[in-house]
């Protein structure tokens, strides 16, 4: 492509203003010919143009190069290119170059200046560009012919304008990232939104933001100065927000002419335009006006350049080659450039100078100092990056695939905000321009694909997040709609979502629609009338599947809530009995009467039938015409109280209870416990859960103690709960914690063994019922009114096991032991069963219970164990500690001013004393049974009493 300055063919200058056609013109005169290439600035526009022609002519004939994208099909004959990486010698029929004012750019200058004074078309060659390049072109390119070409449509200024006032089909221009974000999140709040369009974005993510803007999604671009590099988009009116940019080494002014290719994005094809300021930009001078309108500027007195003839016989050689001076009027040497900064300060380093030894050397040297800054850090730690990759392709040949495979991977994550996600993208440019140097990697087509396949992960996580932050969809569609008088079309989907124009504006919970919080003031009123209009035929179709739907589907909560799967649909409310709870519905006043009444009658089905599945044995014993008298009074109090009655609130109706009305309350489950009086079955987790709920509807509690874990014998002893909890829950206080009634009215029967008078000891039996330590037995114990008296002794260890004579077998066969299985009738037992193991971690640990049972203890250290003090002194003695309770109410006055027993844990006699004579000894370690009814016939055995029933077995058999 390298061509004397006259060059070959016909070679020619299209120059003029914005929107007059020159790229369509360069475009139609390429694919006039067999072969060409096309130049342009930015990567972008590439890819613009690149899809424009593949449209036309098909993929397998067009190829794309720019520095981080090479598709190169085996047939190309058409080549669009960014400048920097046009091909340098491939003789193609045109060749054409746009934007070529950018000669004078200070950063990228001198490769567009290489350009047009040395690439040339075998038949046809364009530049195009501003008119202000015509004298430096007749200078620099013999035998070039002038095009001159007029913009299509006019251009005029409107002064200045707030961005919240913007007219339709705008974009704003910022010089900063940061301006350009604080504009786009202002539009968001007051238009809906806007698109965003940077320099920096990847082509995939800039086209997504452009097809929002393109599609009517949102009616504002905000953008950098990009957009003047012919971004060919609908834009009616620019407005500039400021009118100084940070060139790369200062801020400056931007000048005129930069002012108008930014300008004339206004107006497409014939189409007029218009320009102007906003947010802080000050009015634009009138000369300036005027030369923008009628597109007259200074002309360019200077282009930048630099030797493209470079010596690499030395990096010294090359350094002053890329340094060289032209005495030409045209000409100026070009600053120093990012590749020459980096080769100075990485051939300065010791590790790659003692690399390079020949030309060779030096020219892949200077190949890695060209790979762009992207991720624009530091020139220190760019210089950095670029000497690891020189060592590798000099040591190896390649950039190794595990180095690079943990660069690409450390890279490829998409989560994180915009500016994360823009860094990540900056970082990978990096990577997609190692894979496309032929030779840098060992199967290129590998790590081109997957370079490129990361690059668009963060692309889409970019646009993405860029929508989320910048674009309110439903306010863009809403005020879009509201401004043409449309009538908005609302739909709610099966997952209750309710969209306006398939935006989603709330949610129907139920029989309730919550509009979403995000709406405005000013849509909020809008949004509702479009949803109720489109909720009142669901409403109604709702209704008809709630009413029929099984009862499986609904529940309650602990609080009384009622739920329809994961929905509130209404609440419990306290009836005129506690058992006849009243169901009340949640149905906004929309729906209309005839969906609440629906709904209020299926939710008061549900519970009507859950409490009659639930309490059933309660229910059927207050519908039991055999009960009259004072056994039916004794059912209406167990009804008042959901099945759980302490036996010391009812202990006088309990006494004129004789044995047969007790025989009619069994027949329902009633069990008249020493501690509480209960129907078993009401004592199983879900009974015990809706009781909870009724009981703390009829006290009135404005919140509900939650129901216990199943399944524990003991729970916490919690402060602050309203009177009644622990009874209602199935559970009695005693001391720390509370012990399930069933397993109470089980250690009970075992306490009825011991001497409670002159004090026993607790039995592995008492401990493992109740899943307790010693310590937690005696704080149990003393809350159910026994003293506890703490000690210490010598734990006896264990003798070895003999062969006991004869004698000693007889006494011992002959000792009385406590059975360990208590003495309780078979259907005892709650009706989910006891736990075969405790079922809670005790406090302590478990070494504090007795280790051997108490009458195994001796009572003191017999005479022959008594440690001499020489041996104490040697040995210390293993020490147990163990407790002795005795029977120790507190006692309180009753109504008649008499005292009486506070209900602890032994049963009383007819003087409401503890059983066992007073200071003796149990009478045989035998259970022993009392009863508080009056005189009833002899004969009749108390059921619920089984030591009543083993006392008369003893009896028959003396």
């Amino acid at each position: 492509m390298t061509g004397s300055m006259s060059g070959q063919g016909r070679i020619a200058a299209i120059l003029g203003p914005t929107n007059t056609g020159k790229t369509h013109y360069a475009i139609e005169r390429m694919l006039a010919h067999r072969t060409g290439v096309i130049g342009l600035p930015l990567r972008l526009l590439a890819r613009e143009v690149y899809d424009k022609i593949v449209a036309l002519r098909g993929p397998s004939v067009v190829a794309l190069v720019t520095g981080e994208e090479r598709i190169v099909p085996p047939r190309t004959q058409y080549w669009v290119c960014t400048v920097e990486a046009m091909p340098q010698s491939n003789g193609t029929d045109f060749l054409a170059v746009d934007e070529i004012q950018l000669c004078a750019d200070p950063e990228r200058g001198h490769v567009f200046t290489d350009r047009l004074l040395h690439a040339r078309g075998l038949h046809e060659t364009l530049f195009l560009g501003a008119d202000t390049m015509r004298g430096a072109i007749a200078a620099l390119v013999p035998g070039v012919q002038f095009m001159r070409r007029d913009r299509f449509s006019e251009l005029t200024y409107t002064g200045s304008k707030k961005i919240s006032r913007m007219v339709s089909r705008s974009a704003i221009v910022g010089f900063s990232v940061e301006n350009v974000y604080a504009i786009a999140e202002l539009l968001r709040r007051t238009k809906g939104g806007a698109a965003v369009v940077m320099g920096a974005l990847s082509p995939r993510t800039r086209n997504a933001q452009v097809e929002l803007y393109q599609n009517g999604d949102v009616d504002v671009l905000v953008a950098t100065d990009a957009i003047g590099m012919g971004l060919n988009l609908d834009i009616r009116h620019v407005a500039f927000s400021g009118l100084r940019k940070f060139d790369g080494r200062k801020m400056r002014d931007l000048a005129p002419n930069e002012l108008a290719q930014i300008a004339g994005r206004a107006g497409r094809y014939t189409e007029p335009g218009s320009f102007g300021v906003t947010g802080e930009a000050a009015p634009l001078d009138d000369q300036v006006i005027e030369a923008i309108t009628n597109h007259r500027f200074a002309p360019v007195r200077k282009l930048q350049w630099r030797n493209s003839r470079l010596e690499f016989g030395t990096v010294p050689r090359l350094i002053a080659s890329l340094q060289e001076h032209r005495q030409d009027e045209w000409l100026s040497r070009a600053r120093e450039a990012d590749d020459l900064m980096a080769l100075k300060a990485i051939s300065g380093q010791a590790d790659v100078a003692e690399r390079i030894s020949g030309a060779q050397d030096v020219k892949l040297l200077w190949d890695v100092c060209r790979i762009p800054d992207f991720r624009g850090i530091s020139h220190a730690e760019h210089a950095s990056l670029l000497a690891g990759i020189f060592d590798y392709l000099h040591d190896l040949g390649r950039v190794p695939d595990d180095w690079l495979a943990r660069q690409v991977k450390r890279i490829d994550r998409t989560e994180g905000d915009i500016d994360t996600l823009s860094k990540r993208l900056a970082y990978i440019r990096t990577w997609t321009y190692v894979a496309q140097r032929n030779g840098w990697v060992d199967d290129e087509s590998h790590w081109r694909d997957a370079t490129r396949a990361v690059e668009d992960r963060l692309s889409d996580a970019l646009h993405e997040r860029l929508t989320q932050r910048f674009v309110d969809r439903r306010t863009s569609v809403l005020m879009r709609r509201l401004k043409q008088k449309e009538s908005l079309v609302a739909e709610v989907n099966d997952k209750g979502e309710v969209t306006v124009e398939g935006q989603f504006v709330g949610r129907l919970e139920g029989f309730r629609f919550r509009q979403d919080a995000s709406a405005t003031a000013d849509e909020a009123k809008t949004l509702q009338q479009a949803a109720v209009a489109a909720l009142r035929p669901e409403f109604h179709l709702r209704a008809d599947r709630f009413y029929n739907a099984p009862d499986t589907e609904f529940d309650y909560t602990e609080q009384g809530g009622l739920m329809w799967g994961d929905q509130a649909v209404g609440k419990l409310v306290a009836g005129p009995e506690a058992l006849k709870p009243v169901a009340e519905a949640f149905v906004d006043d929309e729906a209309g009467p005839e969906v609440m009444q629906k709904v209020q009658r299926r939710l008061q089905h549900f519970i009507d039938r859950k409490v009659a599945t639930l309490f059933e044995p309660l229910l059927a014993m207050s519908k039991d015409e055999a009960l009259t008298g004072l056994p039916r009074g004794f059912a209406f109090r167990m009804v008042e109280a959901l099945g759980v009655l302490p036996r010391a609130d009812v202990v006088e109706d309990v006494k004129a209870l004789d044995q047969d009305a007790r025989a009619l309350l069994r027949k329902h489950g009633v069990r008249f416990g020493q501690f509480t009086i209960f129907q078993q079955l009401l004592l199983k987790p879900a009974p015990t859960r809706l009781r909870l709920v009724l009981w703390g509807l009829a006290k009135g509690l404005a919140e509900f103690p939650e129901s216990p874990p199943p399944g524990l014998v003991t729970i916490p002893n919690a402060e602050g709960v309203p009177d009644g909890y622990h009874t209602m829950s199935g559970y009695r206080a005693a001391g720390a914690r509370a012990i399930r009634i069933d397993m109470l009215e089980r250690l009970a029967d075992m306490l009825r063994q011991q001497d409670t008078r002159g004090g026993f000891e607790a039995t592995a039996d008492m401990l493992s019922i109740t899943g307790m330590t010693l310590e937690q037995f005696a704080d149990l114990m003393q809350g159910l009114g026994y003293k506890a008296d703490r000690g210490e002794r010598v734990k006896v260890k264990a003798a070895p096991v003999t062969e006991t004579p004869a004698a000693e077998t007889s006494a011992t066969e002959g000792a009385d032991t406590p059975d360990p299985t208590p003495t309780e009738l078979p259907d005892d037992a709650p009706g989910e069963g006891p736990p075969a193991t405790p079922q809670e971690t005790p406090a302590e640990p478990p070494a504090e219970a007795p280790s051997v049972p108490p009458q195994e203890i001796p009572t003191e250290t017999p005479p022959e164990s008594v440690a001499t003090p020489r041996e104490a002194a040697e040995a210390e003695p293993e020490m147990e500690v163990f407790y002795t309770f005795a029977w120790a109410p507190r006692r309180r006055p009753n109504q008649q001013g008499q005292r009486r027993n506070d209900g602890g844990g032994n049963p009383r006699g007819k003087k409401g004393k503890p059983q066992g004579k007073p200071g003796g000894k149990p009478r045989g370690n035998k259970p022993q049974s009392f009863s508080a009814r009056p005189d009833r016939k002899k004969d009749r055995i108390d059921p619920d009493n089984p030591f009543a029933q083993a006392l008369a077995g003893l009896k028959d058999k003396s």
